[in-house]
């Protein structure tokens, strides 16, 4: 048996790798606030009428699906959405400053001083008036530690908007020039009329061989590792 194992591992290795307006925001996304434009964004008041959410493309769950949620609804209303965007990655490069991040990020800094220095920040970077009231809310809410999977969820939205497809495949070494020109041939099958690919690949050896490809729902797994623990669990049972 440990022979025929043997041989399987060793055959499967060999595998290759193919390889302002009213801003309702808060009550939108069904969080905790209510906020108005532009006299002090997210500013309290639950009295008025939750205005019509304009959905995005795609559905993220979580607490910072909500938030993006609201904020994509809030950036079309405007026609501010490119602008949002762009924002949000100011803020991005913002936290991976050790020291923005060491105030924001940290549960034992006041949620007041949070703010004051994201608020300063965030003015010097001179983002739009959406983004503030973005990062004012989670602040008040407690929320700042989910700044960037507010910003991921955002960026998963605007990839569907563009009618970007993402996708991602691993292998278990870079593929070259020429490997990745067919992938890309072959995963433009799967598209729709109008959408694109958007690429993402990364290197895992522990997969020893193929790939494994993730694009929208669908999730394949082509890797030598997998191949190996199928043949040799059929083998066991045997």
């Amino acid at each position: 048996m440990a022979q025929w194992s043997g041989l399987l591992l060793m055959s499967s290795i060999r595998v290759p790798c193919s390889n302002q307006p009213v801003l309702k925001v808060i009550n939108e996304a069904n969080v905790t606030k209510y906020h108005v434009l532009p006299v002090r964004y997210f500013s309290s008041s639950v009295a008025r009428p939750v205005a019509k959410l304009i959905k995005p493309p795609i559905q993220v769950y979580g607490v910072e699906g909500r938030y993006a949620t609201a904020l994509f609804s809030a950036a079309s209303k405007q026609k501010n959405l490119d602008q949002v965007e762009q924002d949000l990655g100011r803020v991005a490069s913002l936290i991976k400053d050790p020291k923005m991040s060491s105030i924001v990020m940290n549960p034992h800094v006041k949620r007041s001083v949070k703010q004051a220095a994201f608020s300063d920040a965030l003015g010097k970077a001179k983002v739009s008036a959406i983004t503030i009231n973005l990062i004012n809310v989670l602040a008040e809410n407690g929320r700042l530690t989910l700044t960037p999977d507010v910003i991921g969820a955002f960026s998963k939205m605007m990839s569907a908007h563009r009618g970007e497809v993402t996708c991602s495949v691993t292998t278990a070494q870079p593929l070259d020039d020429a490997n990745l020109t067919e992938l890309k041939v072959a995963l433009n099958g799967f598209l729709a009329k109008g959408e694109t690919i958007k690429l993402e690949t990364k290197c895992d050896p522990a997969i020893l061989g193929g790939m494994i490809v993730s694009i929208g729902d669908k999730y394949v797994d082509m890797s030598t590792k997998t191949k190996v623990q199928k043949l040799t669990k059929l083998i066991r049972d045997t």
